[in-house]
C-alpha cells in the first residue's frame, strides 16, 4: 500500500474515533440538526472539520510558534468554557418553555451555520495538542514522514474522519428523536446537562492545571 494511502486512512480513523466522545462540536452539531436541518448541521460540521484540517497543518509546520502562544490557548480555553456555560444554559431554557421545537438560545442566531461551526472549533484549543500528539506518534512509527504531498492525505483524512464522527450525531440524534414521542423536550435537557458537565470538568481541569494547554506546555518542556 502507498504510504500517502496509508497516512490518508490513518487521519480517517484517528478522527473518527476521536469525534466519537460526547463533545462541545458534536452535540451542537446533533442540536442543530435536530432542531433546524440536516443541511444546517452539516454546514456546521464542515466549518468545524476546515480549522480542525487548519490546526493540524499548522502543528506539522509551525509547532514551535505554536508552543509559544500559551496565553493565547490560555484566554481560548476560558472563552470555550463561557460558552459552554451559555450552551447548558440555552438548552436548560429551551427545555423549560413549552412546546416540543423550544430552541437553545445560543443557536437562535442568523450566523451561517458554517461560519458558527468555524468559529466554535477557532476557539478551542484542545484539538490542537490532541493533534500534536496523535502526529508526533505517526511520526515516531514511521507512519507519517515530513512530506507535504503525505501531510495533504493526512489532513484530507482526517477531515473525512471528522466529518464521518459528526454524522453519527447529526443523522442518529435526529432518527431518536423521529422515534420517541416528546424526544425533543427531554433532549434538550439531556443535552443541558452533557454541556453542564462538560463545563464542570474544563473548569476543574484548568484550576489543578490539567488541561490540554497545560499538558501541551509540559510535553514540549520534556522534548
Amino acid at each position: 500500500m502507498p504510504k500517502v494511502i496509508r497516512v490518508f486512512f490513518w487521519g480517517i480513523l484517528i478522527s473518527f474515533l476521536g469525534s466519537l466522545p460526547l463533545g462541545t462540536l458534536n452535540i451542537a452539531a446533533m442540536q442543530i440538526g435536530i432542531q433546524e436541518s440536516i443541511n444546517n448541521a452539516l454546514f456546521f460540521a464542515l466549518g468545524s472539520l476546515t480549522v480542525e484540517m487548519i490546526y493540524v497543518r499548522i502543528s506539522l509546520i509551525g509547532i514551535d510558534w505554536v508552543r509559544r502562544q500559551k496565553k493565547l490557548l490560555k484566554i481560548m480555553e476560558w472563552i470555550t468554557l463561557s460558552i459552554i456555560i451559555a450552551l447548558a444554559a440555552g438548552s436548560f431554557i429551551a427545555a423549560t418553555r413549552n412546546g416540543e421545537h423550544a430552541k437553545n438560545i445560543m443557536l437562535n442566531n442568523t450566523m451561517h451555520r458554517f461560519l458558527l461551526g468555524m468559529f466554535m472549533c477557532a476557539i478551542n484549543p484542545v484539538q490542537i495538542p490532541f493533534w500534536f500528539g496523535w502526529s508526533t506518534i505517526l511520526f515516531t512509527k514511521g507512519v507519517l514522514e515530513p512530506n507535504k504531498n503525505q501531510y495533504n492525505f493526512y489532513i484530507v483524512g482526517i477531515g473525512i474522519g471528522t466529518l464521518l464522527g459528526n454524522c453519527v450525531f447529526i443523522f442518529g440524534g435526529k432518527w431518536m428523536v423521529q422515534r420517541i414521542a416528546n424526544s425533543e423536550h427531554y433532549l434538550n435537557w439531556v443535552i443541558g446537562g452533557i454541556f453542564a458537565i462538560t463545563a464542570v470538568i474544563q473548569l476543574v481541569k484548568i484550576m489543578l492545571h490539567k488541561d490540554a494547554v497545560t499538558k501541551f506546555g509540559e510535553e514540549q518542556e520534556v522534548q
